[in-house]
């Protein structure tokens, strides 16, 4: 039985790659999203995933996106033909471009991503228990069978991890800046002060330009004292590694509301409001004080999922 994995965006390689270790089998064949950071991805996945026959699609985003979305039904289309199941991370197209027999599975942690769940036609959809089903707009009306399953995608794809209770002086933080170019980012984008970074040793790990293997930025982001970052997804892994995390959005996610509920060091900017900035910075020297919940056997559940 030959599956169909599309990676859309970085982050879905790092949730598929321990899932297809286990699922995966030679006939398999993923669709990749033609970006930067998924094509450095998969060119590096020895050792982290196995390697498939893969099918590049453009990414349906800004001029002519309706243009590139139909030719990556096309192409998606004849790539799929014959596989018994599709499993995709918030991407539509392929779902719709699959087999009519074929099990089509979508999964997604994103309330507010509200086109692809319009466009989705899966027929098992898999979210997590945080999930605000107020803010998924269509979703929930979908014909399809709901799972849900109890916790973030980082515990499918990271390990807890030991850090050191010393602080550098100064702290060295990860900083990560997104472009803004994505379906919902747009609206969610809010700008990171450069004075912020004052007194901080700064690596940067902005969109597009992380240096060196992409595998390694869980290694990376624990290696530091803290992160300031724009992105949502980097902000759920950070924290879960143990980082005292500053994440500057505008963006809502139940998996945002979890962390902080949890007692995870997430420190959130909805606008420029430097008590929080000062929290955070004083928060990187209380690490060794955060308590947080035991690690959900996540990937178990996810396994379950797919595989029946």
């Amino acid at each position: 039985m030959a599956t169909g994995w599309v990676i859309d965006h970085p982050a879905h390689a790092r949730l598929f790659a321990p899932l297809m270790r286990e699922l995966s089998s030679t006939d398999d064949i993923i669709i990749a999203c033609d970006r930067i950071e998924v094509r450095a991805m998969l060119e590096n996945c020895d050792g982290h995933m196995p390697r498939r026959r893969i099918v590049w699609v453009p990414r349906p985003v800004g001029k002519g996106r309706w243009r590139k979305a139909w030719k990556r039904r096309k192409i998606s289309g004849k790539a799929l033909k014959g596989v018994d199941k599709v499993v995709s991370v918030g991407a539509p197209i392929e779902l719709r471009a699959a087999p009519r027999k074929a099990k089509r599975i979508y999964i997604t942690d994103t309330e507010v991503n509200h086109l692809a769940h319009r466009l989705a036609k899966p027929t098992d959809i898999i979210i997590p228990t945080h999930f605000i089903d107020s803010l998924s707009g269509p979703l929930m009306n979908k014909k399809a069978k709901f799972h849900r399953i109890d916790g973030l995608h980082g515990h499918i794809h990271l390990r807890p991890q030991l850090r050191s209770k010393e602080v550098r002086e100064p702290p060295k933080v990860l900083v990560r800046r997104l472009l803004g170019d994505g379906i919902h980012d747009s609206d969610e984008i809010l700008s990171i002060p450069e004075n912020w970074f004052e007194g901080l040793t700064i690596h940067y790990a902005d969109e597009n330009e992380v240096e060196g293997n992409p595998w390694d930025l869980d290694r990376t982001i624990a290696g530091m004292d803290g992160v300031i970052t724009q992105s949502v997804t980097m902000a759920s892994e950070a924290v879960l590694l143990g980082l005292p995390t500053l994440l500057v959005t505008k963006a809502v996610r139940g998996f945002i509301d979890r962390l902080i509920e949890d007692g995870y060091p997430l420190f959130v900017v909805r606008e420029h409001d430097e008590s929080i900035l000062a929290a955070w910075l004083a928060g990187m020297h209380l690490t060794d004080a955060i308590e947080v919940p035991d690690w959900p056997d996540t990937k178990s559940e996810m396994l379950d999922f797919i595989k029946h």
